[in-house]
């Protein structure tokens, strides 16, 4: 039997620019963007606005900034920040929240393990001006859910979650990096989600495919102060249209095939349950496989590998994580689970 390529599903960000992508690049016509000379970047901003129902859209070179610029944009320093404890801006981003914009999370109770708990938030909450706790200023919600698999946040949750805000004019971040998942999966429109909050931050370089870059949305006045903060975190770039434009790409191009990544995940799920029978695999709801076991379980990391050719990565010693995306096939995905190194 031919030993299979590496599959390597330890991220959606290890997806390449395709040969029509690179073209689209090359090709881009380009200006300073420093100075919204840049036609690519300006294309792109105004395409994302449209999409999710926003006046103004910022291309930044990553999610993580597009977060850290909404936060501290809507937060003051010493503020609260309403969330639940598995979400990206406070595992995955360096710690950011403290340490450039000075705000406090206020942890919320959850449940189905990332969706806020609506009752709660009425005791959690900090009016302005308070003398004691952190004042609240800012709600954030992930969608998807990275650290649960990928999973989908429900829009009859979102749609209470953003009236309660609106009740106490308090804005919402949607954290939006693989939003385009949720849209394609449940056909619910993307100026829907956009409607339900103040921002959001949608990533390129995941599953679209694109190799970096993301977006911030929200009001003229909104982005107009972003783009002082983009360019104190050092992330205003010139003839960055050649990024732009391959954005710009993924989203013509790109978002119905996330539907074969969420069958592809489903079918690596049920194969993997098949062989660890003992390890927690919860049913795929997009492109993210989570595998959680009872003990440390690390070393399956160098089984699959060296068994099947396939390299997963750990979100902790105990839960192991696969990624599908668009270099992923389903031949690729079946080559692998088919093979076997050991005799």
């Amino acid at each position: 039997m031919t030993i299979p390529l590496l599959v390597d599903l330890r991220s959606d960000t290890l997806s390449k620019p395709s040969h029509a992508m690179r073209t689209v690049m090359a090709e881009a016509p380009v200006g300073d963007s420093f100075y919204d000379e840049d036609p690519s970047v300006n294309i792109l901003e105004s395409s994302v606005a449209k999409l999710f129902g926003h006046e103004a859209a910022l291309f930044v070179p990553s999610g993580t900034m597009s977060n850290q610029i909404a936060i501290q944009l809507h937060c003051d320093r010493g503020d609260s920040l309403m969330c639940a404890a598995d979400l990206h801006i406070l595992r995955a981003e360096s710690g950011g929240v403290a340490a450039l914009a000075g705000v406090q999370p206020c942890v919320l109770p959850v449940h189905n393990e990332f969706i806020p708990d609506l009752e709660k938030l009425d005791e959690l909450y900090v009016p302005k001006g308070s003398p004691v706790s952190a004042p609240t200023g800012l709600v954030v919600a992930e969608n998807t859910h990275l650290f649960s698999g990928g999973r989908i946040h429900p829009l009859s949750h979102l749609q209470n979650l953003s009236a309660w805000c609106a009740e106490k004019s308090i804005p919402l971040h949607i954290d939006g990096a693989r939003i385009w998942h949720a849209h394609v999966e449940t056909g619910v429109p993307l100026n829907v989600y956009g409607r339900l909050c103040t921002s959001l931050s949608v990533c390129f370089s995941k599953g679209l495919g694109a190799p970096a870059g993301s977006c911030l949305t929200g009001s003229h006045s909104f982005i107009n102060r972003a783009k002082i903060l983009r360019k104190r975190l050092g992330g205003t770039m010139r003839q960055c249209g050649i990024l732009a434009a391959a954005a710009t790409y993924a989203m013509n191009h790109h978002l119905a095939g996330l539907k074969d990544d969420h069958r592809n995940a489903s079918k690596l799920a049920e194969w993997l349950g098949r062989k660890f029978p003992d390890a927690e695999i919860p049913k795929p709801e997009t492109n993210i496989v989570i595998m959680k076991f009872k003990q440390n379980s690390l070393g399956i990391l160098k089984e699959l590998e060296h068994s099947h050719n396939l390299r997963l990565s750990a979100l902790n010693p105990k839960t192991l994580r696969a990624v599908c995306y668009r270099d992923v096939t389903a031949a690729m995905i079946d080559e692998a689970v088919n093979y076997s190194s050991t005799p």
